[in-house]
């Protein structure tokens, strides 16, 4: 009987994970006895970080894409469909207009969702570059801002890539004074807890580069709604502030399907924080932004966690006990200027600790995203 695999989602973690079980169930693939099925809704495998560069006008949205045909290898079925239902009962995956598709063991790495519209006035107003349509939108706001108040506004947490809010007003004001035009434009980061960031060690470590830099600062900010008109922002706390140009970080959210399903709420799995196996469904993981694990929504989270469910579904599939667990490892390079990156690795026992800036870090974050493709290929 051939054991088939679904793996929903052709992002990082999806996508790392296909060409992982190809490699290591290769064998067993070969003799017919595994399949391996890779669902995306796009044909394109898109590398958001990026987008952070767009804006700068340093890269361009088209360096983040690549086809999915071309990072995963012949053995795996890519699908380009958008499922619609997910019966854990059953075991099969419903599709709008194609045939369902059963599985043995389901991997869902559907990602984040933007859901701006949650804020009144902040599709109308608010730029991101946490989209590739907001990315070059405010790239054409960017170059040609040379004076005023710049408000970064983080309104949704948890978000994707923790430290991009942080980097963006670090690069920002790196960019602008290289520009001379720093003193031209004040650059304020508000944050909806009561420090910069939701790690308190990284937020120790931000703040006093944010005071040395004039970044204004404004903690427990939630924001509540926008005016376009007006081009202010006001928070659930009652404060209030104008800008001139508005980035904010829109609220996230997982997909419909995965509540619809049962498995978690507002789109995240829950899961077995080591196993990453759901809690209310049998032989059903989840990886990356997808599995609520308290851990950062980092594409290197989703990188460690597809290498242990692909040694927990190689386990599971020969008849052995699984023995892999994830321990929250993660990495991340903060960029801290135009030509300087910080650089921090944690996991559940062990907090973070930056890296003292420097220009060798600013490349490495560079040179890892030159050969992130073939992370993505499951080559490093």
């Amino acid at each position: 009987m051939t054991e088939h695999v679904v793996v929903v989602g052709g992002g990082t973690g999806g996508t790392v994970l296909a060409n992982d079980l190809a490699e290591r169930l290769d064998a067993e693939v070969a003799a017919g006895d595994v399949h391996i099925t890779l669902v995306n809704d796009d044909p394109d495998h898109v590398y958001k970080p990026v987008w952070l560069y767009v804006p700068f006008d340093q890269r361009e949205p088209a360096d983040g894409r690549r086809r999915l045909d071309e990072l995963v290898p012949d053995e795996v079925d890519l699908r380009i469909d958008r499922v619609t239902d997910i019966d854990t009962e059953s075991k099969r995956l419903g599709f709008g207009d194609g045939p369902s598709l059963s599985y043995d063991y389901l991997v869902l790495a559907t990602g984040s969702t933007l859901e701006p519209e949650r804020i009144p006035g902040l599709e109308q107003a608010g730029h991101d570059y946490y989209s590739e349509s907001g990315a070059t939108a405010l790239r054409e706001e960017l170059l040609s801002f040379t004076e005023g108040h710049l408000v970064l506004s983080v309104v949704g947490s948890p978000h994707m890539c923790p430290a991009a809010p942080l980097e963006f007003v670090f690069m920002a004001d790196d960019w602008f004074r290289k520009r001379g035009l720093r003193e031209d434009v004040d650059i304020t980061y508000t944050y909806p807890i009561q420090r910069v960031h939701g790690n308190s060690h990284i937020a120790e470590w931000a703040r006093p580069i944010m005071d040395e830099r004039d970044i204004e600062v404004e903690t427990f900010f939630n924001a509540e709604s926008v005016d376009p008109d007006a081009q202010s922002i006001t928070s659930m706390e009652g404060a209030h502030l104008d800008y001139d140009l508005l980035v904010a970080i829109p609220p996230h959210a997982g997909i419909d399907l995965v509540e619809d399903a049962g498995l978690g709420d507002d789109g995240w799995v829950d899961v077995d924080k080591h196993t990453l196996e759901a809690e209310a469904a049998e032989d059903v993981y989840a990886l990356g932004d997808t599995a609520d694990t308290g851990v950062p929504n980092a594409g290197s989270v989703a990188h460690y966690q597809a290498g242990v469910v692909g040694q927990r579904l190689a386990s599971e599939i020969r008849g052995r006990p699984a023995t892999a667990t994830y321990d929250g490892k993660t990495l991340c390079f903060i960029e801290t200027g135009m030509d300087a990156a910080s650089f921090v690795e944690f996991d559940y026992e062990n907090p973070p600790s930056p890296a003292p800036p420097s220009q060798k870090l600013h490349w490495s974050k560079l040179a890892y995203n030159e050969s992130y493709w073939l992370t993505a290929r499951g080559l490093l």
